[in-house]
């Protein structure tokens, strides 16, 4: 859809909610997005100068959900982050209509630039501790999110799905061996460990350097909510800090030392209540491994369901779509596997504790 297009039909969808009545088409403004799955249209305020809002407009539910389900989703995963002060507000649920089929939510514009690494890890880090402490529901049916009663087991469960991909994504005999002894690894490892994992925090889970801001005032915030669930914090902090996605985003290509890392787990653990942090210390990383593992059988998914021809993008969504297709490569290379696997196979294994 192109931008005039998507403009007329969002301003006809907003129009009818109070709040936008005034609305005029000149206040929308098609931004340049990163993104895989959604399209970001900024709304301008007579009563502020510059843009205050900011709409997301879904192209996909990568939970395969219909599309009032997946913004009930997305609105719930909003409204359970916001209490950290470190996430957008949520404003409104815009309905899924003729003149938008995927609905749209609108949310807090978050003023701010791209992280930069290593220098932003602190702030990151509390950022994750401010989320991770807040309350959360006693039982899976107090829960509007996915909740993972046993935290290692949900991961490995979702690990196993994706990993049915693997011999789609890659040929190389030896990238496939090594992935089945991780996946096989993950699997004793849910086994040997099953209902011990402390119970479930509410986690960002697409946790990759991209999806932060930092604000005027030096606040990183987590901006892309779609996918928060209960599960285990520790995965957040293994997916942000893995060499797959610090090299994932268009703008922030940094491979991490390993103090780097350390001084980040280090910050993390800092800013939690004492309870909270005796209790993820032991995990931090073997969910790192699991978070790594995670993120390589999800690439391994979607270069197999995206393979064919499809929308070709042009401009900078161009670039950025065959950067994506590079990075999405680079998960299945052998070298950067072994890179990777260092951190917890050989005689230089990180030390998280």
């Amino acid at each position: 859809m192109n931008n005039e297009i998507q403009i007329e039909c969002l301003h006809r969808a907003l129009s009818k909610y109070a709040i936008f009545s005034q609305l005029k088409k000149d206040d929308l403004n098609v931004a340049t997005t990163k993104g895989l799955v959604h399209d970001h249209v900024l709304l301008r305020s007579d009563n502020h100068s510059g843009y205050q809002m900011v709409v997301r407009v879904p192209r996909l539910s990568q939970f395969g959900l219909e599309p009032k389900e997946n913004l009930k989703y997305q609105a719930a995963c909003f409204s359970a982050a916001s209490p950290s002060n470190h996430t957008p507000k949520l404003i409104l649920v815009v309905e899924p209509s003729a003149n938008l089929p995927m609905g749209a939510l609108v949310v807090e514009h978050i003023k701010g630039k791209n992280i930069v690494l290593p220098s932003d890890l602190h702030g990151m880090a509390e950022c994750f501790a401010r989320v991770h402490s807040l309350q959360t529901p006693e039982t899976p049916d107090h829960s509007e999110l996915i909740y993972h009663i046993d935290p290692i087991r949900g991961v490995v469960n979702t690990i196993n799905e994706q990993s049915k991909f693997i011999n789609e994504a890659t040929s190389d005999p030896e990238v496939q061996k090594v992935l089945r002894e991780e996946v096989e690894w993950a699997s004793d490892f849910a086994n040997q460990n099953s209902n011990s994992h402390p119970p479930p925090r509410l986690c960002l889970t697409d946790t990759h350097p991209g999806n932060f801001l930092v604000d005027a005032s030096g606040k990183v915030l987590f901006v892309d909510l779609e996918k928060a669930l209960y599960g285990s914090p520790a995965i957040d902090l293994g997916h942000a800090t893995i060499l797959t996605s610090t090299l994932w985003d268009f703008d922030i290509q940094v491979e991490l030392s390993r103090n780097d890392i350390l001084n980040f787990y280090q910050a993390y653990l800092d800013f939690l209540p004492p309870k909270l942090k005796n209790e993820i210390r032991p995990w931090l990383m073997p969910m790192r491994r699991l978070a790594w593992l995670r993120s390589t059988t999800w690439s391994c998914k979607w270069s197999a369901k995206k393979q064919g021809p499809g929308e070709i993008e042009e401009g900078l969504r161009g670039q950025i779509q065959n950067h994506i297709v590079k990075r999405l490569a680079s998960f299945v290379d052998l070298r950067t596997i072994n890179s990777v696997r260092s951190e917890w196979i050989g005689e230089n294994r990180l030390a998280l504790i």
